[in-house]
């Protein structure tokens, strides 16, 4: 059984990972551990400076070469300090942003088991797949406002990343009744992987890389 351990920022995407990934990659003989990023000594969760992640990286490649390490943080609001920024390459397409700044990570950490990842933009936008798997916690009014919202873009990977625009902002502005922590996941797991995958093609690269990959 290959092994992959996943580095999530929060509780959200660690029971992202467990309910609705495991399953799927134990099918294919694959085993999934999601391991929260530690921030300091008495914290775990979120992405405050690279420096704090990068040697957590370092530490877990180098303990097994034969498990694989991935990533699964969010391009919104990525730290100064992350590799690649100050080089971003001029364009509005998302896809060259992220993976301009996964190579930078990459060559950064510098060990082949190694696959960096960010979610574009960031976790709420993946439930942008489909606005209806909202209305087990909202009115059908709110599911309208945010199928306009996903209407608009053409794709859920490609609703932006500005501090009044990102996905989250968005969810909030038409529901200001939605918890993040509470929803978010549970709204994740009602939707399904298969539609996320069909909509957001750089989250199903990702996955199809670890279903693929050998070592």
């Amino acid at each position: 059984m290959m092994r992959v351990n996943i580095f999530v920022e929060g509780q959200t995407e660690e029971t992202f990972v467990r309910e609705l990934l495991y399953d799927h990659f134990q099918r294919q003989n694959i085993y999934l551990n999601p391991i929260l990023v530690r921030t300091s000594s008495t914290s775990k969760g979120g992405i405050v400076s690279y420096e704090k992640i990068k040697r957590q990286l370092h530490i877990k490649c180098s303990e097994d070469s034969s498990a694989l390490v991935t990533t699964m943080f969010d391009l919104y609001a990525l730290p100064k300090d992350f590799p690649g920024k100050d080089s971003l390459p001029n364009t509005n397409d998302p896809f060259t942003k992220a993976e301009h700044l996964e190579q930078a990570m990459r060559e950064d950490i510098g060990h082949q088991n190694l696959i960096p990842n960010l979610i574009l933009h960031e976790f709420e936008g993946l439930l942008y797949s489909n606005p209806n798997a909202f209305k087990e916690w909202f009115d059908q009014s709110i599911v309208d406002k945010l199928q306009r919202e996903r209407d608009f873009f053409p794709s859920p990977e490609h609703i932006n990343d500005s501090p009044m625009t990102a996905p989250s902002k968005r969810i909030i502005s038409c529901c200001p009744s939605y918890n993040k922590p509470l929803h978010r996941s549970l709204i994740a797991i009602d939707m399904g992987l298969d539609i996320i995958r069909q909509q957001c093609q750089h989250f199903d690269k990702w996955l199809t890389y670890i279903e693929n990959i050998r070592l």
